[in-house]
């Protein structure tokens, strides 16, 4: 559905994307995640042709946003980060004149903008000026002019940013919901939020893009550590010298005193050890009471990721 290949973008000497290349395909969420100035939003400019690309070419749906730009840009919905609206109308009068820019007309497109405005809950606010809704509120407008025409790739730059959290769980389900039927990109930097909505993720930092997965096999794509708790009851001591002599163990440390203590065992052999660590605590009768996976966190990856220091 949308294949962009060796992205480049400069702003007079400013290079701010580099080599950007990926695929997406129908029926998928995927969210651009990074701190502010990674290149999210451009990326996002060239994908819709609003802007045009140094170098690169961009595909939607097998037409070249620059060669066969009106095609491309038939088959996208898109809300920038800051969203243009003309705030003298209302929000049922906008949305039909932007219905009939797209192309619908008569009933259909009364249809259309009836099920926009129930869709997007602005029911209460069909015939309210945009100039007197509140931040959300208008959110909820970029989102329903954005999807009128029922576009194949939906595009969202920072969908939820400043508005408030019930808004923010309603929209994050418009998207999901979209999702199941067309292809969604998001642009954001809540790391919960990619998460909850995100099928695959893209971690964007100065121009690249750093890494492509789906959030749970991100840890695992980076060689990150597993970490495992185990709680135990035996001699500690023994216990310790046996974990530590598991194969793929990188370190353990060991928590509390008397007879049942806590072990933290740390793995960066990208394969599964728990029943090498439950044999190694069983091994001379000692009493195993539990034991827990907790791999690194999309958090510890962000981190990682766009740790600048690093480059």
């Amino acid at each position: 559905m949308i294949e962009a290949e060796h992205l480049n973008k400069y702003y007079g000497n400013f290079q701010a994307l580099k080599d950007v290349h990926f695929q997406i395909t129908d029926q998928e969420i995927v969210g651009f995640l990074g701190p502010n100035g990674a290149g999210k939003s451009t990326t996002m400019r060239i994908l819709t042709g609003f802007i045009p690309p140094s170098s690169g070419t961009v595909r939607i749906n097998g037409f070249d946003i620059q060669t066969r730009s009106l095609e491309a840009r038939k088959q996208m919905g898109y809300l920038p980060e800051n969203v243009p609206l003309y705030k003298d109308m209302p929000v049922k009068a906008f949305l039909g004149f932007l219905a009939a820019i797209r192309g619908l007309q008569g009933k259909t497109k009364e249809a259309r903008i009836e099920e926009i405005i129930q869709l997007c809950r602005l029911q209460d606010h069909a015939r309210t000026p945009i100039a007197k809704l509140s931040k959300g509120y208008r959110q909820l407008v970029g989102i329903a002019q954005a999807i009128v025409h029922k576009p194949e790739v939906l595009i969202l730059d920072e969908p939820t940013i400043g508005i408030d959290p019930r808004q923010v769980v309603q929209i994050r389900e418009m998207i999901k919901d979209y999702g199941r039927k067309h292809t969604v990109i998001l642009s954001s930097h809540i790391l919960p939020e990619v998460r909850m909505v995100c099928d695959r993720i893209m971690v964007m930092d100065q121009g690249r893009i750093k890494a492509v997965d789906r959030p749970e096999n991100l840890a695992s794509a980076l060689g990150g550590p597993v970490f495992y708790e185990i709680e135990a009851q035996g001699d500690g001591k023994k216990i310790l010298t046996r974990l530590r002599q598991v194969g793929g163990v990188s370190n353990v440390q060991i928590q509390g005193k008397g007879k049942t203590q806590v072990f933290v065992v740390e793995s960066h052999s990208g394969q599964d050890i728990r029943d090498e660590l439950t044999s190694a605590v069983k091994e001379d009768g000692s009493k195993l009471l539990g034991l827990t996976t907790k791999e690194v966190s999309l958090e510890d990856i962000f981190l990682r990721l766009t740790d600048r220091d690093k480059e």
